[in-house]
């Protein structure tokens, strides 16, 4: 067995899908330049090892994605204008968190039987009193491209039910004058859809999610919020600027880049 049919073999993904992924990335990559001609069914079929059918259901899924566009009698080509489909930056600092999600509207789900306590980690915090449980789908251009699992302890919820029913809430929070936050932090993880996942973000089962957990303790030391969001895997990017605020990195110390003969 090759090493391409075993890597087939190794996922239960079609195989035009697999093919189309790989395409995909190479465009997104640059590999293949706007306007540029790619490799033709013969090539992709050879170097694929696959047949014909499954390379050209491959390009057919490119170019229902805008991507490729064909010319009859000249071959494929790739579109002129490649729109980024990562255009959603997971925020990594509280400032710019609140500010890119505060106008965000949710679409509440009903749920039956909700869950009533969170998972709490060593470092989460105590667990409130109770909590409720608010579960809901963010859209953007009527497309789902996240799925919201949210507890909320209950007495900052009572405070305002209907703006917590209406508004993100992480951005409520930081209106209660009253209300503390000592510690917030925000995990990822890379994961995949399961049957309900998939149904709510329209993606096909086991497709890639990222998955972040956010938790925000007050000055008691209570988990007053945690949330367990899970993004489409084809629209995420997470973007760190290692040095804060564009800072220069350090430079090493003269001495160590250009060491003294020993006694001077």
């Amino acid at each position: 067995m090759s090493q391409l049919a075993s890597t087939y073999k190794r996922s239960r993904i079609p195989l035009y899908l697999q093919v189309a992924s790989a395409l995909r990335r190479r465009i997104e990559d640059g590999q293949w330049k706007p306007g540029e001609k790619i490799s033709t069914l013969d090539e992709l079929e050879e170097e694929f090892q696959v047949a014909r059918v499954t390379v050209r259901q491959a390009v057919d899924l490119l170019q229902k994605e805008g991507l490729v566009h064909r010319h009859q009698g000249r071959g494929t080509f790739v579109a002129d204008r490649i729109q980024d489909k990562r255009w959603l930056t997971l925020e990594t600092s509280w400032s710019s968190l609140i500010s890119t999600i505060k106008d965000n509207v949710p679409n509440i789900i009903p749920t039956k039987n909700p869950p009533t306590q969170p998972r709490l980690n060593a470092d989460d915090g105590r667990p409130a009193p109770s909590y409720l449980f608010l579960r809901s789908v963010q859209l953007r251009r009527n497309e789902p491209f996240a799925v919201v699992n949210l507890y909320l302890a209950r007495h900052i919820y009572e405070r305002d039910p209907d703006a917590f029913q209406t508004h993100m809430a992480l951005p409520i929070l930081t209106t209660l004058d009253d209300i503390n936050i000592a510690r917030a932090h925000q995990t990822l993880i890379i994961g995949s859809a399961d049957t309900e996942t998939a149904d709510l973000l329209k993606v096909a089962l086991n497709s890639p999610t990222a998955e972040c957990r956010c938790v925000v303790i007050d000055d008691e030391g209570t988990a007053i919020y945690v949330a367990e969001i899970i993004y489409r895997g084809d629209c995420v990017k997470l973007h760190i600027d290692l040095l804060g605020n564009g800072e220069r990195a350090a430079r090493p110390q003269a001495a160590r880049l250009n060491p003294q003969p020993a006694g001077v």
